[in-house]
């Protein structure tokens, strides 16, 4: 009896192609941009003051007038204003950690920037309920879902108040903390006098870290 021939395994050829499709998300461009803000706030906390001098009772006194109290708040925040800038962010998120349903749409609206915009491929088009969505769809979709998030729901108020609560406190400390005992020349001489200027500074350097990022991962 002759034997039947033998059977070649046929191989698929869509699930080879799909098994080499691009990922959703570049992971070795989202790891390198998270690496790059991680290595951006540890070396900004590393300047920061010492605490106990922050808080030494000993060198708080009422200010004599307005304009005294403005500039203690100036002098101080050249000095203190990581330790500030650390204040707020503990206000911000603590406001957070106590309505969770703002930091769930917060975080919500931030993955999907970075998961649906920042680090996609933009081939293949990005696909919702059946629908093709372009890359120009997709931002416009993103920028008014921020829009409603932000201005449209208790999420600004959270936000808003703690960032006012924050100010509040740090320019309260500032305008008690008496400067005379902090070595001001060297940090008045490389500081901005803008209250904004650290955050601006930040946020720069880390945009021109993590162009390059993005770019590869879009590209």
């Amino acid at each position: 009896m002759a034997s039947s021939p033998a059977i070649l395994p046929i191989s698929n050829p869509q699930t080879i192609s799909s098994g080499d499709s691009q990922p959703p998300v570049a992971t070795p461009a989202f790891r390198a941009f998270i690496n790059n803000i991680t290595e951006t706030v540890r070396s900004g906390l590393s300047s920061r003051r010492p605490w106990s001098e922050l808080v030494d009772r000993s060198a708080f006194t009422k200010p004599e007038s307005i304009t005294d109290a403005a500039g203690r708040i100036r002098k101080n925040y050249s000095y203190f204003r990581v330790n500030y800038l650390t204040i707020i962010a503990v206000v911000l998120g603590f406001s957070l950690l106590t309505n969770p349903f703002s930091l769930i749409t917060l975080v919500g609206l931030l993955a999907a920037w970075l998961f649906l915009y920042l680090f996609r491929p933009s081939d293949p088009p990005l696909v919702i309920l059946g629908r093709t969505f372009s890359e120009r769809e997709t931002l416009g979709l993103l920028i008014v879902s921020s829009i409603v998030v932000i201005f449209l729901t208790s999420v600004g108020s959270v936000l808003i108040s703690a960032l006012l609560l924050g100010a509040a406190v740090v320019s309260a400390h500032g305008a008690f903390r008496t400067p005379e005992d902090l070595f001001l020349d060297e940090q008045e001489a490389g500081a901005s006098t803008g209250f904004l200027s650290f955050l601006s500074g930040a946020a720069s350097n880390a945009a021109a870290s993590a162009a390059p990022v993005v770019a590869a991962a879009r590209g």
